[in-house]
């Protein structure tokens, strides 16, 4: 049997999950820091946040998984991508806690844990991934020992466009702003047409930002559309062009199956859009959380990454998918 517990603060949510080898999730704590209602969170208040949570949280883990450090075999902290800031907060963290337990250290890619999560949770074999986060946007597929993007946004990632909305109607960031501009989309009456920016595998969300933002502006004063109109709006207009690629790409794969990650992978909707089978999980998975990371350090752990390098347990903003071998998978 073997047990890795897993170190996720990429963004506002600090995660620590412990599990198993047969994929059973022992404990997965997690917070989140909520700024206040129209603004959003800085790297400096996220990584404070998470100093102040890391522990106490860490202690839980172990409590609700009822182990002690000793019984670990290794120890997997997020790399990157993510936010400077609160990525080192939680990498001196593990780097530390490594140390003094005398266990090894494994950096995981990001986007990894978010599908291996996926697929161990959901049985997924070998489907089109669908990445969808608040920094990242990615139409995936697994070949020759990589996850190929097939796609990807020029510009910001879904869930940034969807919490800067969020920010410019004043919708609260309790639970998330994706949430609450989901529960808002489904009181809208009247779309408002929207820029639709599909560029061959690739989509651009900045544009349809903009122009929302004017939209907003100028319609909301005038009192010619509602909030919920406008969520409803740029939700049906963000999806349609996701399942749009994410279509072609299980076209080409030969596919019909479809794995939906991320933390805007929660949205209800999103999961309901298009044919085929869909493999989706809920919040306590879709969301960024430290079991993920867990998972797919204990992937790596047990396919031959043993222990890494002190001086190589560095943390990336930039960290791609398709830079991570695979050796997993056959």
């Amino acid at each position: 049997m073997v047990l890795v517990m897993g170190f996720e603060g990429s963004a506002n949510k600090i995660g620590i999950g412990i599990v198993r080898d047969d994929g059973h999730i022992l404990a997965n704590e997690r917070t989140t820091y909520c700024p206040k209602v129209g603004e959003g969170f800085l790297p400096k208040d996220t990584a404070k946040h998470h100093r102040d949570n890391i522990l106490r949280l860490v202690q839980k883990a172990l409590q609700t998984a009822n182990i002690t450090p000793s019984e670990l075999d290794a120890l997997a902290y997020t790399k990157g991508p993510g936010m400077g800031g609160p990525l080192r907060s939680v990498a001196v963290v593990a780097r530390t806690l490594s140390q003094l337990w005398k266990k090894p250290l494994i950096p995981v890619n990001h986007c990894i844990g978010h599908i291996e999560m996926g697929r161990i949770v959901t049985g997924a074999d070998d489907p089109v991934i669908l990445y969808v986060s608040g920094g990242n946007t990615q139409v995936i597929s697994y070949s020759l020992q990589r996850y190929r993007i097939f796609g990807e946004t020029i510009d910001i990632a879904i869930g940034n466009c969807l919490d800067r909305f969020a920010r410019v109607i004043q919708v609260p960031n309790d639970p998330s702003p994706g949430y609450n501009i989901e529960q808002m989309a489904k009181k809208g009456q009247q779309f408002i047409e929207l820029p639709y920016v599909v560029k061959g595998m690739d989509v651009s969300f900045s544009g349809i930002l903009s122009s929302i933002e004017k939209i907003a502006t100028q319609q909301l004063a005038e009192g010619t559309c509602t909030k919920e109109d406008l969520c409803y709006s740029l939700q049906e207009t963000l999806f349609a062009m996701l399942i749009e690629t994410t279509e072609r790409a299980m076209a080409h794969c030969g596919q019909n199956e479809v794995l939906i990650v991320g933390g805007v992978g929660c949205n209800v909707h999103l999961q309901e859009e298009r044919g085929g089978k869909l493999f989706a999980t809920d919040d306590r998975y879709c969301i960024d959380n430290g079991a993920m990371i867990a998972w797919g350090g204990l992937v790596m752990f047990t396919s031959g990454v043993k222990e890494v390098p002190l001086s190589e347990t560095t943390c990336t903003q930039r960290y791609r998918t398709d830079e991570v071998l695979v050796q997993w998978r056959t």
